[in-house]
């Protein structure tokens, strides 16, 4: 499939960076990135017209597209840096996963959704960025390519899971919503193993993570 990123594509994505900016996203890189990955590409055809609006949209298996301000607040509290492997639990529509990448991270990125596992592997990632996604429980993290500098989830956890904070560097950042209706975003510090500090953010709505199940 062939999609255009036309100048309106463009003007729409510069307004919504300057929306960013005033709900406090200031991260260039971060928005650099939103600037420059076409949203509308990860979108189903009756949304696309919407796809540079500040909101959440629904794509295959009961999924959703995050709204970017969610997409720019957990990577802006995770600090990416050029060249740090970022593990990400939640693929989706794959968005996420190119703001990452536009970011140098290297990605890994797991699904519990085959739909959306083969969707991301076909998908329009530019040639230059090489996620590397897999099928499978997110809980479970991908430990055969642990550690990681940076893990973030997206989809609300009951719970921290222990197993991706095992996946973490020293010194690494695991951002992750946790709650039931709501989520509360949590910003995981890995001191050591034992040392695990965690702070509080805003409140966001996910869809949820669901422990030991893999369609």
């Amino acid at each position: 499939m062939i999609f255009n990123d036309t100048f309106k594509h463009h003007g729409k994505r510069k307004l919504l960076v300057e929306e960013l900016k005033r709900k406090l996203i200031t991260d260039l890189h971060v928005l650099d990135a939103i600037e420059f990955i076409p949203r509308h590409f990860f979108m189903d055809n009756a949304f696309t017209e919407y796809a540079y609006q500040d909101k959440a949209f629904p794509i295959e298996a009961g999924q959703t597209i995050s709204q970017p301000y969610t997409v720019a607040f957990q990577t802006q509290l995770l600090e990416i840096k050029k060249g740090e492997k970022v593990l990400e639990i939640g693929t989706g529509s794959g968005y996420q996963t190119s703001v990452l990448c536009k970011m140098g991270a290297r990605v890994f990125s797991i699904e519990r959704h085959k739909v959306l596992n083969s969707r991301a592997q076909k998908s329009a990632f530019s040639p230059k960025y090489a996620p590397q996604t897999f099928f499978g429980d997110g809980f479970m993290g991908l430990e055969t390519h642990a550690p990681y500098d940076k893990i973030i989830v997206t989809c609300g956890a009951p719970f921290i899971p222990q197993e991706l904070v095992k996946q973490l560097k020293t010194y690494g950042k695991m951002v992750v919503p946790v709650g039931s209706d709501v989520q509360v975003m949590k910003l995981v510090y890995k001191q050591n193993d034992t040392d695990i500090q965690v702070v509080d953010h805003d409140k966001f709505k996910f869809v949820p993570m669901l422990e030991n199940k893999v369609p």
